[in-house]
This record gives C-alpha cells, structure tokens and sequence, in this order.
C-alpha cells in the first residue's frame, strides 16, 4: 500500500507540473504539445483528486482522533465518534477507487477502433445477423457520441453482410469495445423457416485498435500498391479513373482492397489505416505466448473464435459465457443499450487484475 501512495504522490506532483506548463505561453502557442499535455492533464484528473480528497480525510480522521483524546463532554464525544466512523467508511472507499485507478492501463484503451463483422455458421441467417450486430454497435456508438464509418462491405442478396469493417472513432472506444471480440451465436426462428424452428448462427467480431504510423512503423517497401477501376454502381465518374486501391502487405500476405472513395487518394488512407490495424493484429496473434500473457486478466482470451455471447430471441434473453451474466432484455440490448454488459466486463477485469496484483 505504501508504494502504491508514493506513485499517487508522482501522479499528483505530474498533475501541478501539468497545471503549471499548460498556463506558459511557449507550450499554449505550440498546439501539438499544448494538446498531448492537456490529454495527459486530463487522465490523471480523477486520480489527483481523489488523492488530494483522501489526504483530507486523513487530516479530518487525526483532528477527530486529536479531539477524542481530549475529555469532551458525552454529547459531543458520540458526535466525533460518529463522524469518524463516517470519515472511516470513506476512507475505504477511496482507497478501492484509487487502487483500481492506480491498476496498469491497457495502452490502447483511448485509441480509436476497426471492427469487422464477419457472416460465420449459418449462412444466409449468419449474414443477417451480422447485420445486426453492426445496428447495435452503430446505436450503442451513437449513444457514446462516438462517430461511425462503414469502410468496406460485402453485403448479401437476403439484406446480411458476408462481411462488414467500420471505424468507430471518439473518447475511449476501445477501453469500451474490446471485449466484444469473438464469436456471438443467434438463436431464433428465420424468416425464412415456414415451420417456426429455432436455428442456430454464428458472427464473429474483430476489435482492432486504429494505430497511427508513429505507433506502428510499416516499411513502405513491404507494401504492394495496385490501383484499378472501381466497380459497380457510381456513375461513369467511377469507371472513367483508376480509384480503387489494392494494397498488399508482403510479409504476412494481408490485403486490403477499398473502393469505396471517389478518389484514390481517400481510398489510400482507407486501406492504410485498416492494413495497419490488421498487420499489428497478425503480429500479436503469432506471437501467442506473449500475446496471451499480455492479456492473461483480460475477459478471454480475444479469439474469434472463442464463443462469448448467446442472443436468444425467442427469450428475450442475452447470455455472456465468459462471466456467466444473463439479461432478459435482448430487444433493448440490440437496440444499443449494451452499457450493462459492457461495464460488467470491464468490472470483471478490474477484479482480476486486482486479485494478480494482491497475490504478486
């Protein structure tokens, strides 16, 4: 406990660092530098003052101490007991909240997200629900006041996606989405079962952090280039210019094809941000020992593979495997209200890292 103060202590003393830079006039007319501070300023608010709170608390606990030490009269004794027992509980209190907030951070939990829906088991059934998937993330980002962006798609003749890739972009997206990766299984009645059957389908989902170049370093001489001419519906702008771009990572042999911009150059920054994403994903996948022991507190190991969730329709009912929770509530859950699973996972993490960190 007492080195987790003196790190509290470094944290507080960054913060009036911070809170004295941000007001120099060097760093405000130096807008990247005056923004990354302000970030940093910004993320260690909550934890400065709690601390600064806890400390005076602590000073309130040893003047009610103080007091009692001292003969007062029977009324006013029972008054500083009281209140002591009340600066006590809080006291716990804040230490809980500041040992979770003192926890080591995922470091891209601020970072932007490439998430791909991908059809599994199921066919027709499977890509529907795909499509489903991408309406709730799209209603559940909506409610964050995050921005959503389609980026490619391959959607089906029944309405579904074979596959669908969006970027989702605002405060803390993947601290928030990350545990959605992995399989998500349906079970109803399809539209097109004439004898009122349940099937069961498959989506799986991809939580990729978006990285800029300076977080993951591609060298341009791994990259194929292929330029060619979009196709399908547009106009004849589309077919007159050479937008579409293929772009192939000779390494590990990813490619990523976008053709949805009007103009090359927009679908060259596309493809790159979704190339790199998928690149870093690669990387942590093949190195699977490390990449598990990273994550080993996380909810899961992050496989696609790995069947997280249940959506019953005939029930209402949504189940998350990993941490054994089930809600009766599947219509408000696809309609985007998904913060009640999504804290629950987060707390389940918060719980077992702290567990990893009592045991050493």
């Amino acid at each position: 406990m007492d080195e987790m103060f003196d790190q509290l202590q470094s944290v507080a003393d960054r913060y009036e660092e911070l809170e004295g830079l941000l007001s120099d006039p060097d760093v405000i007319n130096d807008t990247q530098r005056f923004m990354k501070l302000s970030k940093e300023e910004g993320e260690i608010r909550e934890t400065t003052d709690k601390y600064n709170h806890y400390k005076d608390i602590n000073n309130q606990i040893a003047e009610n101490q103080a007091m009692l030490r001292e003969k007062l009269d029977p009324e006013m004794d029972t008054m500083v007991k009281q209140d002591l027992n009340t600066l006590e509980t809080e006291k716990a209190k804040l230490e809980e909240e500041m040992t979770v907030l003192m926890l080591p951070k995922d470091p891209n939990d601020d970072k932007n997200i490439i998430m791909e829906i991908r059809g599994a088991a199921g066919g027709d059934e499977a890509s529907l629900f795909a499509g489903d998937l991408l309406d709730m993330y799209m209603r559940y980002s909506e409610k964050q006041g995050w921005q959503t962006e389609i980026v490619d798609q391959t959607p089906t003749e029944v309405g579904g996606f074979k596959e669908v890739v969006i970027m989702i972009s605002g405060d803390n997206v993947y601290s928030k989405l990350k545990f959605e990766n992995g399989a998500h299984r349906v079970q109803r009645v399809p539209q097109t079962e004439s004898q009122g059957r349940v099937h069961t389908s498959t989506a799986t989902v991809a939580v990729m952090p978006e990285y800029d170049s300076v977080d993951i370093d591609i060298d341009a001489k791994d990259i194929r280039t292929d330029v060619y001419r979009s196709s399908g519906a547009g106009g004849q702008h589309i077919n007159k210019t050479s937008s579409a771009v293929r772009m192939t990572h000779l390494p590990t042999g990813i490619v990523v094809a976008m053709q949805d911009e009007r103009s090359q150059q927009q679908n060259r920054e596309k493809a790159m941000k979704i190339l790199r994403a998928r690149v870093y994903d690669y990387y942590e996948g093949q190195n699977q020992s490390e990449y598990d022991e990273n994550r080993k507190s996380a909810v899961g190991t992050g496989d696609r593979s790995e069947r997280i969730r249940t959506y019953n329709y005939p029930q209402n009912r949504v189940t998350d495997h990993r941490i054994g929770l089930t809600l009766n509530k599947l219509d408000r859950i696809m309609n985007g209200d998904l913060e009640e699973i999504i804290d629950a996972l987060i707390l389940h993490d918060q719980t077992k890292k702290l567990e990893q960190l009592q045991n050493g």
